[in-house]
């Protein structure tokens, strides 16, 4: 009897994922004969009835689709199964609704692409199922645990790098200071790995507190050197350390982005411009090692539902592809190491972290 075996894009979108969509259907049918049906618009289609779901055809998915960022099936960053939000603005757990989706499929196993947050509700949904789960890892963000890379992260990095090559002439020109703030819910990876390929020259990420006059004292070094202008680099949540974004402070209603790059100017005396790249990160044509991430990534997966290895999630690790139990995965977000090569080569390159002018 001929498998069938389920896939869905979870959370927030991110390129590599029809990458990967693509790997998983093309490895199902050549490898093992197996068919392969897509959920649409992740947890959500498992509550429409019929459920929201297409199987997918190999012969149709070329490899164009590596190319487009975004998913062809849809995702969701809301509607927790177990905390549904209502129309009457009450919660309901509505986990058993979707377990039944599952069933109606009749799928013999389920691929769930995801972040930390994803693929723990995914587990806690399929565990009481007996359908086995296997989990692939993608975030922008780079922080899902005991992988060195994250499906999205390379292209979210590339385009942060290539704004901090824009912005770099435009400050220059006018003696400005460039504020550039990236996404990292609750990590600096992006800020990180952009600030240095980028040749930021202050980078403020959450994992190292950071104070304003450390950051003032840099540029004002700079200025000594004959440097007229500056490149900044910031996390989106690099704003709950020292002195960052306050509800009470002057700029309520922005990020630490727009909050920063005002203090600046006021405390250096110079015009400073902020840019947010918010969702610009996500949705772009993804980069050849996304696009090779995804596909290896995609390809294991299947290989280890093959296996009747359920509850696991494939990773990248020392350039090869492994997998580990989900258990150790949820729960566990992978942050900057302060300590580590990144950090460690920003400082090493005169690269102000805010802790030090």
């Amino acid at each position: 009897m001929t498998k069938r075996i389920g896939i869905l894009t979870s959370g927030g979108d991110c390129a590599g994922l029809n990458a990967t969509i693509r790997a998983v259907t093309l490895r199902a049918h050549h490898g093992h004969g197996w068919t392969t049906v897509g959920l649409r618009y992740g947890t959500l289609g498992l509550l429409e009835r019929p459920v929201q779901a297409v199987t997918l055809d190999p012969d149709r998915l070329s490899a164009a689709l590596a190319r487009q960022g975004g998913t062809f099936l849809g995702s969701t960053n809301r509607g927790n199964p177990f905390a549904f939000p209502m129309p009457d603005g009450s919660r309901k757990d509505r986990s058993a609704e979707m377990v039944e989706g599952l069933k109606q499929l009749g799928l013999d196993g389920l691929i769930g692409v995801g972040g930390d947050g994803s693929l723990a509700i995914l587990r806690k949904l399929l565990g009481p199922s007996g359908i086995p789960f296997v989990g692939i890892p993608k975030t922008i963000d780079n922080d899902v645990g005991q992988t060195e890379r994250a499906i999205g992260y390379s292209t979210a990095v590339a385009i942060a790098t290539e704004a901090l090559d824009r912005l770099q002439p435009t400050g220059a020109s006018h003696d400005r200071t460039m504020v550039l703030e990236v996404m990292g819910r609750d990590a600096g990876h992006i800020a990180i790995a952009a600030g240095i390929a980028g040749g930021a020259d202050i980078v403020l990420i959450p994992e190292i507190r950071w104070r304003l006059e450390n950051v003032v004292e840099h540029i004002a070094a700079l200025r000594t050197v004959g440097r007229t202008s500056a490149l900044v680099v910031v996390a989106e949540a690099a704003g709950q350390s020292d002195e960052a974004a306050d509800p009470s402070a002057d700029a309520p209603d922005h990020g630490v982005g727009d909050w920063l790059a005002k203090r600046l100017a006021k405390a250096t005396g110079a015009e400073a411009r902020a840019t947010v790249l918010g969702h610009v990160q996500r949705g772009a044509m993804p980069t050849a090692e996304d696009r090779l991430l995804a596909s290896a990534l995609g390809v294991r997966a299947v290989d280890l539902l093959a296996e009747g290895k359920g509850d696991h999630m494939v990773a990248w690790w020392n350039r090869q592809v492994i997998d580990v139990p989900l258990s150790k995965v949820v729960g566990k977000s992978r942050t900057v190491d302060p300590d580590g090569t990144l950090v460690r080569t920003a400082r090493a390159l005169g690269i102000c972290l805010g802790d030090a002018a």
